[in-house]
C-alpha cells in the first residue's frame, strides 16, 4: 500500500512538468510510470532522480543498454523492490531479453544469493589475490 498519494494535477507545477516532458520526449512515448507521478511530490527529488537515470542508465557507454536492465533487474531483486522488478524486466525485454537469457539470468541471480549467504554465514575470508584494495592484486 502507498505510503501517499500524487497530486491529480502533476503538471502544474513547472518543474515537475518539465521533467515529464524530458521524460515523454526521452523515451519517446506520453506514458509517464508511477515512479515518476510518484516521485513528483518532491519537484526537487524527482529532477535529481530523472536526471541520474539519464546519466547513468540512459546515456551510452561501455555497458549496453540490455546489459543495464539486466543489471537492474538483478539489484532489485536483491532489494526485494517488486515495482523495479517489473518495470526493468519489462525494459529488458523491450531492448531484446530472450526468454532464454532472462531463465539464465534469474539462474545466476538465485546463484549468487545462495552463495553469498553462505559466504556471509561462514564468514569466509577473502583471498588476498581477490582483493583489489591490496597491493598487487588485480586492478592494483
Amino acid at each position: 500500500m502507498t505510503t501517499l498519494m500524487p497530486s491529480q494535477d502533476l503538471e502544474s507545477d513547472a518543474r515537475v512538468k518539465a521533467v515529464f516532458d524530458d521524460i515523454r520526449a526521452t523515451r519517446k512515448t506520453d506514458f509517464i510510470n508511477n515512479m515518476w507521478r510518484w516521485l513528483a511530490f518532491d519537484p526537487a527529488l524527482l529532477e535529481r532522480t530523472w536526471t541520474e537515470v539519464k546519466e547513468v542508465v540512459g546515456k551510452p557507454s561501455s555497458i549496453d543498454p540490455l546489459t543495464k536492465e539486466m543489471i537492474y533487474v538483478a539489484v532489485s531483486v536483491a532489494n526485494n523492490c517488486t515495482y523495479c522488478i517489473h518495470s526493468h524486466t519489462a525494459a529488458a525485454r523491450a531492448k531484446g531479453m530472450t526468454e532464454e537469457q532472462y531463465g539464465e539470468l534469474l539462474a545466476i541471480i538465485g546463484l549468487a544469493g545462495k552463495t553469498n549467504q553462505l559466504a556471509t554465514a561462514l564468514q569466509v575470508p577473502v583471498d588476498p589475490v581477490f582483493d583489489a584494495g591490496r597491493q598487487g592484486g588485480p586492478g592494483a
